[in-house]
C-alpha cells in the first residue's frame, strides 16, 4: 500500500511517497529532499500527532486563543476538545500562561496576542 504526503517541516512543502506492508510497517520513503521529512513521514505513518488550537471562555465572558504546548495523539483530539471545553480561563491571564494541565501528556497553554485581565 502506498501513501502520498506532503511535508509540513519546511516551506518546500516535499511530495512524499510512503511504501508500507500489509502490517503496516514503512518499506520505504521517497521524495522528501532532507532527512527531516522521512522523520515526518515516518511519524505520519505510525504516531501521528497534532497541536489544538482553540479559543476558551474567560470569566467575564470574553474568548481568548489557546493551543497544546505539545502535540497529542491524532485519535485522542476529539476526546481533549471535551476536556478543554469546559474549562473557564480565569482572569487576569497573560500570555504562556497554563491553563489547563495534562490534556493527553500536553498542558493547554494561553497564546492571546495581548494580556488579558478582568473587565471592570
Amino acid at each position: 500500500m502506498k501513501r502520498e504526503l506532503t511535508c509540513i517541516v519546511c516551506p518546500l512543502g516535499c511530495s512524499l511517497q510512503v511504501e508500507l506492508s500489509e502490517a503496516g510497517e514503512i518499506l520505504n520513503i521517497t521524495g522528501n529532499t532532507c532527512p527531516r521529512g522521512a522523520v515526518y513521514a515516518r511519524t505520519e505513518c505510525t504516531d501521528p500527532r497534532r497541536t489544538i488550537t482553540t479559543t476558551l471562555r474567560c470569566e467575564d465572558g470574553s474568548m481568548v486563543a489557546v493551543k497544546t504546548d505539545r502535540p497529542i495523539p491524532k485519535d485522542k483530539m476529539h476526546e481533549a476538545m471535551k476536556q478543554i471545553g469546559h474549562v473557564v480561563v480565569k482572569l487576569p491571564v497573560q500570555i504562556g500562561d497554563v491553563v489547563a494541565e495534562d490534556v493527553f501528556g500536553s498542558n493547554v497553554v494561553a497564546c492571546q496576542n495581548r494580556d488579558f485581565t478582568l473587565r471592570d
